[in-house]
């Protein structure tokens, strides 16, 4: 398994972690909940279990960003600066184009004319 795949497979558990932050928390006011009648919702509730689970929404939000940044640098096949400095020369350069052959010149070449 490459790293790509672990990254992956780490970005996708870290996801599903954040929505389940994310659901269980009580709605704190304002918004669109309380513009269409959800003020009612607010009934009680404990302070300790809110600051954990908002920081722990701060901190999947933190991990799942360095994964993604993390899991594109490990991406296959976009190379780095290093390869590329390594890489054979004659690989890397293009075709030599065809060069016309000589054309003949023709009768009706006017640079000896004159008016």
């Amino acid at each position: 398994m490459s790293t790509f795949h672990i990254f992956i497979t780490l970005i996708i558990f870290v996801s599903f972690l954040l929505i389940i932050a994310v659901m269980v928390q009580n709605p704190k006011g304002g918004g669109l909940s309380s513009t269409f009648g959800g003020g009612s919702q607010m009934i009680g509730g404990v302070k300790k279990t809110g600051d954990f689970l908002d920081k722990s929404t701060w901190t999947l939000a933190t991990i799942l960003i360095v994964l993604i940044l993390l899991s594109n640098i490990s991406l296959p096949g976009t190379g780095n600066a290093e390869s590329k400095l390594n890489a054979d020369p004659a690989e890397t350069t293009l075709p030599a184009e065809e060069v016309p052959a000589e054309e003949t010149p023709t009768s009706d070449n006017t640079e000896g004319a004159t008016e």
